[in-house]
């Protein structure tokens, strides 16, 4: 074993001799840039900023603020910090040692100096090595008893487990276990576990015992410590519990004792220890350039499917929920449109939203559409466009993956609605990334390997199972985002992990976008790669995406060939367009569909009456009002070219198309109306602000006043002064005694005189107190003007806010 001065690492610094008697003696003696340590770990302690140093202990010692500190510890560290709990309390380091290897597990005792120093960085342990303590609130979180079994499955002590047992029954106890009486419970329970941390005496005792107490002990020494018994026990148990191996915990259940357990265990408070964090191996290897082309594919396919996602809401977007967010069937309605799952359509709607892209339009009846950012994102180049989204992805806080599942109050969670942000989901898809680029380039890693490695540094958050779940929704997020290819790390993806734009990365993996179609005999046209701006918008219209790849296919329908129609082309206009960009002739059977859905575009036309038909082939009219199927637009002849009807005209435009016919919808002067993509957009919003997980991490700039804050505070509340008078002014010993009026402004003027520092007791306009050390210059109209040793600035302060003024010890300062 190595010797203590050295296994637990560096002392801290500034550390003397002698043992620091308390936290706040421990952080006081070190550094600034321990301190400032500290504070970024712990940003908590920071709300507000500590007057000193005994406040800042003061605060890191408060329950929230060390469960938050247990929450980030990994396994090992945590360990230690259990087997702290169980511990004497100080705990000399061998002792400490002692419970975490057993005397035998190397790996163990080489790692406890790192997990003691994380312990003491974050101000959950101090003390000398050989007089080791736990934060109190840290024992009283992480210590066993009754109602919140330890972690180690160790029970109490034996004095915690005889605590108001009977005298006379202690005794007995004492007795049966072959010690001699005592005069008081107190020395009789000292006796007691006195033999139970005696390996020889304890092993005596137990070669006397029934093989079936062997038995009952060995399925409660690895916890948990309780077990039932009946009124009338078995011969093993009565014998046990007879000799204090098992101590009554209620009327119906014992309890095996701590030091009997560890003897048992020989001395470990773990029945197994993590001291090394489980490796993440590559478990496949490509070559980075295949990875690359395989995340730009995934990253092209990301662009056009949230293109498509937030286009198809650019007229009619769904509803907003009373309670907000997206109703299942409109989430069924996406899925079916981008031709995916429900989650994955979640993840698409949740990631256009982080982005910026869409939102509710904020109408009484309202409903989500594109937002003006989306616009300006469109003229992007396709790199910068992916970079919107990657970013907007890496720190989100909206977790797509809960989507369908139930709140707590048994609710649905539905996309885009309130409750679906989790704070801990930036920093575990930040780490999974992380864990990928330790990795060579082109390395992927086994799911199970980086989940297994999470729940090493995380155990805490680990007892619930959605830290695993937020990785496996990372890793397969950022696989169809393109930030991993074939579950490697790419370029790109190294680049926004790093915080540099990636788009310069990925350009040259993208393919340049073409001006062309190869138009097919089949009604269909392929489009070799990314179409340009004004092709793509225009073939959207005139046809309808058959199948998405390398090469999309588009298909030309009567229906699509009406929906340009509508939207304003002419025949002999998209006769023009397909010539100019297919590189193919066009087919004969295209043109003949164009001028076929031509000639009978219009000549039906529906206007408001509630709505009507115009035609000048009565006719025509004969036979729509004598088909079955326009029983229910409520037809009737109102004139031999018109008809009325009962239904609404977008309910009648699309009932007459369902039976075949292309009507034109018109105005109330008789022209048609055109039906341009001019889109509803919503009012500017801003992209949704991701929850943080605690308070901000603090800047270098913050942490540095921070410090020099609590250490101008330290230098006033331990300033030495000299001792006052009898009086009213030592009444209080060791505080800043309480002056009346005319006492302080004698004092501060005779300082200002001599030219000597004082320390004063102020509370400001808001009625927060604090403690300064100044060295008055001038008095004068009820104010003192003076150099402040604690803000290291001339301040003026009102002498009516001055609480209480004593003078320095002679050469304080």
């Amino acid at each position: 074993m190595p010797e203590p001065s050295t296994a637990a690492g560096a002392p801290e610094s500034g550390t003397g001799a002698s043992s620091p008697r308390s936290l706040a003696e421990a952080l006081r003696a070190r550094d600034d840039a321990a301190l400032s340590a500290l504070l970024h770990s712990r940003p908590d302690l920071l709300n507000p900023v500590p007057g000193d140093v005994t406040q800042l202990a003061t605060r890191a010692g408060t329950r929230a603020s060390v469960v938050r500190a247990l929450e980030r510890l990994d396994r090992f560290t945590l360990q230690t910090a259990e087997a702290l709990a169980v511990a004497p309390d100080p705990c000399p380091y061998p002792v400490l040692e002692g419970l975490l290897t057993g005397g035998e597990d190397e790996r163990a005792r080489t790692a406890l100096p790192r997990a003691l120093g994380v312990l003491r960085d974050q101000a959950l342990v101090w003390g000398d090595e050989d007089r080791l303590r736990l934060v109190r609130t840290a024992r009283e979180v992480l210590a066993p008893s009754a109602q919140r079994p330890s972690p180690t499955g160790l029970g109490p002590t034996v004095a915690e487990a005889t605590a108001g047992m009977s005298p006379t029954r202690v005794q007995e106890i004492v007795a049966a276990a072959g010690l001699p009486a005592t005069h008081d419970p107190v020395s009789a329970v000292t006796a007691l576990t006195a033999l139970f941390t005696d390996p020889e005496r304890m092993s005596a005792l137990l070669d006397e015992a029934p093989a079936e107490a062997h038995q009952v002990l060995g399925r409660l020494v690895w916890g948990p410590p309780y077990g039932e018994v009946t009124p009338n026990p078995a011969p093993p148990v009565r014998w046990l519990r007879d000799r204090g191996l098992l101590l009554p915990a209620t009327a119906r259940t014992v309890v095996l004792p701590r030091e009997v357990a560890l003897h048992l265990r020989g001395g470990l408070a773990h029945k197994d220890t993590a001291p090394v964090a489980p490796p993440v191996t590559v478990h496949r290897e490509h070559r980075p350039q295949l990875v690359d082309a395989n995340a730009a594919g995934q990253a092209l396919a990301a662009l056009a499917t949230v293109e498509e996602l937030v286009k198809s809401w650019e007229h009619t977007g769904p509803p907003v929920l009373r309670a907000g967010g997206l109703s299942v069937r409109d989430l069924k309605r996406v899925a079916s449109g981008l031709d995916t799952t429900e989650a994955s359509a979640a993840f698409w709607i949740e990631l256009a939203y982080a982005a910026g892209l869409l939102a509710g339009d904020g109408e009484a009846d309202e409903r989500y559409a594109p937002t003006p950012a989306f616009d300006d994102w469109r003229e992007l180049p396709p790199a910068e466009r992916w970079s919107v989204l990657a970013a907007a992805w890496l720190p989100a806080t909206r977790t797509a993956g809960l989507v369908g599942e139930q709140d707590t109050k048994g609710r649905t969670l539905s996309a885009l609605g309130p409750e679906l942000d989790r704070s801990a989901a930036p920093e575990v898809r930040r780490r999974v990334l992380e864990l990928l680029a330790d990795l060579p380039e082109g390395g992927s890693a086994d799911t199970d390997a980086v989940l297994e490695r999470l729940a090493w540094e995380r155990p805490v958050r680990t007892a619930s199972d959605l830290r695993a779940r937020l990785a496996h929704w990372a890793l397969t997020e950022a696989e169809v985002l393109g930030v991993t290819g074939r579950g490697a790390l790419s370029g790109p993806g190294r680049a926004l992990l790093e915080h540099r734009d990636p788009a310069p990365l990925l350009a040259p993996l993208l393919p340049e976008p073409v001006d062309h179609v190869l138009l097919q005999a089949d009604l269909t046209a392929v489009a070799p790669g990314p179409l340009r701006r004004p092709l793509g918008d225009t073939l959207a219209v005139l046809a309808d995406v058959e199948s998405k790849g390398g090469a999309t296919v588009y298909r030309f329908t009567p229906g699509s060939v009406r929906r340009a129609l509508d939207a304003g082309h002419a025949a002999a206009d998209l006769h023009a367009f397909l010539k100019e960009h297919s590189r193919t002739p066009v087919p004969q059977p295209l043109a003949y569909l164009i001028d076929d859905v031509a000639r009978r575009h219009g000549h039906l036309r529906v206007g408001a009456a509630s709505s009507y038909v115009r035609c000048d082939d009565d006719a025509m009219l004969g036979e729509i009002l004598a088909d079955k199927r326009s029983a229910g637009l409520g037809l009737r002849r109102l004139a031999p070219t018109v008809l009325a009807a009962r239904a609404e005209p977008t309910a009648l435009l699309e009932g007459l198309r369902a039976m075949g016919y292309a009507p034109a919808a018109e105005s109330g002067t008789g022209d048609v109306l055109v039906a341009r993509a001019d889109a509803h957009r919503t009012p500017p919003r801003s992209a949704p602000v991701p929850v943080p997980d605690g308070p901000p991490v603090p800047d270098a700039t913050l942490l540095g006043a921070a410090v020099r804050a609590i250490r101008a505070g330290d230098l006033a509340a331990t300033a030495v002064r000299k001792e006052p008078g009898p009086g009213p002014a030592a009444a209080v010993p060791g505080e800043l005694p309480r002056t009346s009026a005319a006492e302080t402004l004698a004092t501060v003027q005779a300082a200002a005189l001599t030219g000597s520092a004082v320390w004063i007791g102020y509370v400001n306009a808001d009625g927060a107190a604090s403690q300064r050390v100044i060295a008055p210059v001038r008095v004068e109209g009820g104010f003192v003007t003076g150099y402040d040793h604690t803000a290291d600035e001339v301040r003026t302060y009102a002498l009516h806010r001055v609480t209480g003024v004593a003078e320095l010890a002679d050469d304080h300062l």
